[in-house]
């Protein structure tokens, strides 16, 4: 995430009026000294999502950020976005948030690949430490 990110937890529980709710990723950014929260969407952005985001922020801020906090951002990661449907989402919205599109990479890079082991050095590896590792109990 960069510089100044303090990795809260993943799929943090909130608590609203007795019902719960999950964040995907919470961090806390150390110099801006407020919450950002992270939402990650599987699939094409949809305005609606802006509402569950908008709803975490105003949880967040009502019941984790102390006075001396500047207001939680959040961050809207999806796998694609209309970028016109997606400014209009935004557009009279008063709460810091956005919205960012993410890449999976379908290989490593070549300089990684020759630094990492195969899949099957990590299988021998592992059956190897399996078997030194494993302790018969004792039969009663």
């Amino acid at each position: 995430m960069g510089a100044g990110f303090a990795f809260i937890g993943r799929q943090v529980l909130l608590d609203v009026g007795g019902d719960e709710f999950f964040i995907d990723l919470l961090f806390y950014h150390l110099k801006l000294r407020c919450y950002v929260v992270i939402e990650l969407k599987g699939g094409k952005f949809k305005p609606e999502h802006l509402g569950q985001l908008g709803f975490y922020l105003t949880a967040m801020d009502r019941q984790v950020k102390s006075e001396h906090d500047n207001p939680t951002i959040g961050l809207l990661l999806c796998k694609s976005k209309n970028k016109v449907v997606a400014e209009y989402a935004l557009g009279d919205r008063t709460q810091p948030m956005g919205i960012a599109e993410y890449k999976l990479l379908e290989s490593l890079p070549a300089e990684l690949r020759t630094s990492l082991p195969s899949i099957e050095q990590i299988e021998r590896e592992l059956a190897d430490a399996g078997d030194s590792n494993y302790v018969d109990e004792p039969e009663t």
